[in-house]
């Protein structure tokens, strides 16, 4: 189809389109606009059109002279244990990552605050451990507080993007502050699982450094190792955890054109390799990660490469992720975020020059997961690791030995036998360190309750109050130890649902709420199966449990809202989703989908404001401009609804898939010429298509084009048989009629 104006084509987007609620000319066979609008979910009209925010990283400037500033290229992989490389676990897996590392200097055994991408991303660029930072959990909002390396890099003058691969990191949950380009476009996969392949990434990323002013600083996030493990079929290892390192192979490859990119830009260049956290792949119990804070989960490489300036070497030392940034802003000679006493990262720079006293070494590492208490409502695990050892705290603390138990299979507090010298001493001095972390003060809680959002949703009538991420958990909670059982058959259950296997996932939730009638995740999941199997009266029921269980679980109260959609309750599905917006102001799909919900409980007027923040969220998105426009329709201002239709349209070029709709309502409006070539250009898949081709007819034959019009008429005849009777009584169609 070609539009009858000039094409402006989105960056990266769909050559298809899902279906959207219909406009139709007033007719018995066919609906009308205003009536159907709401009866649809929320959801995608045009698919893959959202991603790039904060600017379009092909509408970058082109490079300029800077004195030779430092470039920084810092890259970060999802969910990869240090053992997967060559240069620690020994083979020939990763050739770029080990050329990369014998260039730098290397740290095989940093430290990951947290098994958890968001949190853990969010101290590496904030210097802060999670407690500091408010974000404890994948799902919360980065607190406007916390100073970050991409601001300070920007407040000096970089350019500064970032393309980041997995739906954690999008840029509704705060990380995008001080880029630039924010390039979150995922192309596979729905909801959480939602990614972007390696390769994908790199030549996103390649793209934009190509033609980036310097200096520039530039974030590559790579998340193939996160489970569900799913490489190219020739990169698959041999061996049990063959298709996790064959997703670390494909990060490899796709490592290796970037850095040739960053090469060939030329001038000083600071790289960055780490990682977010490791996974446990069966040690301890746990198939993944973020259960536990075993070594197998908080290590990770650290590689720091600037020639001339960082010789190659490498240490044991535990460097950890807060300290990134901080060694990043030193070796670039650019002030620091804050002063040394408010954030909990320091400079490495002192062990990369290879110092060797106890000042260059890193201070003991805190780690933490709150995921045991945030999903299942069971005990949430903090620890503190040193060089040499270990201390968990748990319901049945934990304390290890590293240099002799590696593993962490021995627990030196367990048992009557007491502890030795060295090992009280370790205790005491990790007890002090932690209590210390656990003293210091936020800088800023995950901002549940932004002002413009709460402002926002006082004038459609709401004063929510549904929890808050930093609510604290009680005493008395299970230790998730004795909970992994558990936990990794609600694991299994969550990947038969993400594969489209909702019975069978729903017979494993209901295996874990027999034993555990509240436990959170299984109440939450087992409503969505029951949802994706239409038993919709049930999923209601057992999602208004997991709300209750949770009230700070957006994922939860998004659920019910689409079932108390599909179940009529459109008053309590608005509801539900203005509590979504609430705990994630800017989560655009959840401002339209409280759209829908509110037009279809009547409030039109109210419908249009929550669809135009959507669109503020995401500006050029032809989904969100076809929403607007229906939304505007249905509130009775046809005018507007055209003007967002054509602005979609223009955007969207060959995709857009309501050209039908864009003409019924054109020709409501009394413009005939404008109305007739879209209505010619509506496509059989679309759902006005039969009423779009019945108001070409009548068009047609009003303007005196008998040829067009018997054409037109019987297009949609064909489309609709129940049009014939109507076309039989219409004056200027029924000589059309065989």
């Amino acid at each position: 189809m070609r539009p009858p104006r000039p094409v402006v084509r989105l960056p990266g987007a769909a050559p298809n389109a899902t279906a959207a609620p219909s406009v139709a000319a007033p007719s018995v066979a066919v609906p009308i606009l205003g009536a159907v609008f709401f009866a649809v979910l929320a959801g995608a009209v045009l698919a893959g059109t959202a991603g790039c925010r904060a600017g379009d990283p092909a509408a970058s400037p082109g490079p300029a002279a800077a004195g030779g500033r430092t470039n920084l290229l810092l890259v970060t992989v999802d969910t990869l244990r240090p053992d997967a490389l060559g240069w620690i676990g020994g083979g020939g897996r990763t050739p770029e990552i080990d050329r990369l590392a014998a260039k730098g200097f290397r740290f095989p055994a940093a430290v990951a605050p947290v098994p958890l991408t968001l949190p853990s991303h969010t101290s590496l660029m904030t210097a802060l451990v999670p407690p500091r930072h408010g974000v404890r959990d994948n799902g919360q909002v980065v607190g406007p507080a916390s100073a970050t390396l991409a601001e300070a890099l920007a407040a000096a003058g970089y350019a500064t993007a970032a393309f980041v691969s997995g739906f954690p990191l999008s840029a509704q949950f705060g990380l995008d502050r001080g880029f630039a380009a924010y390039d979150d476009r995922l192309t596979a996969g729905e909801g959480a699982w939602l990614e972007r392949p390696a390769d994908q990434t790199t030549r996103a990323a390649a793209s934009w450094l190509a033609g980036a002013a310097e200096p520039w600083a530039l974030w590559v996030h790579y998340y193939d190792p996160h489970f569900p493990y799913e490489p190219p079929r020739e990169l698959v290892e041999p061996g049990p955890r063959g298709a996790y390192d064959g997703e670390v192979a494909a990060v490899d490859r796709a490592l290796g054109e970037l850095l040739r990119a960053a090469e060939r830009r030329g001038g000083p260049l600071l790289t960055v390799f780490t990682a977010d956290h490791g996974e446990s792949l069966g040690e301890h119990g746990e198939g993944t990660h973020g259960f536990f804070v075993y070594d197998a989960t908080v290590l990770v490489p650290l590689v720091v490469r600037l020639p001339g300036r960082v010789p190659p070497g490498e240490s044991r030392a535990p460097a950890r992720l807060v300290d990134v940034s901080p060694t990043v802003l030193e070796l670039l000679g650019l002030p620091p975020l804050a002063a040394e006493a408010e954030v909990d990262g320091r400079s490495l720079v002192p062990l990369l020059a290879g110092a060797q006293s106890a000042d260059g070494a890193p201070a003991p590492a805190y780690v933490e997961t709150r995921q045991p208490w945030t999903s299942y409502g069971w005990a949430p695990l903090a620890g503190v690791r040193d060089a040499r050892h270990k201390l968990i705290s748990a319901p049945r603390p934990e304390l290890y030995d590293l240099a002799r138990d590696p593993g962490e299979t021995d627990n030196l507090l367990a048992g009557d036998e007491g502890l030795g010298d060295e090992a009280a001493r370790a205790a005491r001095r990790l007890r002090g360190a932690l209590r210390e972390v656990e003293a210091r003060p936020a800088v800023a809680a995950a901002p549940a309750d932004d002002p413009e959002t709460v402002a926002r949703l006082a004038a459609l009538g709401y004063v929510g109050g549904g929890g808050s991420p930093a609510d604290e958990p009680p005493a008395g909670l299970a230790d998730p130890k004795d909970r992994i059982a558990l936990r990794e058959t609600l694991t299994e259950a969550d990947d038969l649902l993400r594969r489209d296997h909702p019975a069978e996932a729903l017979a494993l939730f209901e295996r874990v709420l027999a034993a555990e009638p509240a436990n959170r995740f299984a109440l939450s999941r087992s409503g969505i199966a029951l949802r994706r199997l239409g038993r919709t009266d049930r999923a209601v029921d057992r999602l208004r449990r997991a709300v209750a269980a949770d009230p700070a679980q957006a994922e939860t109260r998004a659920a019910l809202a689409e079932a108390l959609l599909a179940a009529g309750l459109a008053a309590e599905a608005a509801d539900a989703w203005a509590e979504v917006v609430r705990l994630q102001p800017r989560r655009a799909s959840a401002w339209s989908n409280l759209g829908t919900a509110l037009g279809r409980a009547g409030r039109p007027a109210d419908a249009v404001a929550a669809m135009e923040r959507a669109l503020e969220l995401e500006p050029g998105s032809p989904d969100r401009l076809i929403r607007l426009a229906y939304a505007e329709h249905a509130a009775g201002s046809p005018a507007d609804a055209a003007r967002h239709l054509e602005e979609a349209a223009a955007l969207a070029g060959d995709a857009f898939p309501h050209a039908g709709a864009l003409g019924l309502i054109l020709a409501d409006l009394g413009r005939p010429a404008e109305a007739r070539p879209w209505l010619a250009a509506s496509r059989p898949a679309e759902p006005d298509h039969p009423a779009a081709r019945y108001r070409l007819a009548r068009l047609a034959a009003a303007a005196g084009d008998e040829p067009a019009a018997r054409r037109a008429l019987a297009e949609a005849l064909r489309a609709a048989p129940g049009l014939r009777a109507e076309a039989r009584r219409d004056p200027d169609l029924a000589r059309f009629v065989d």
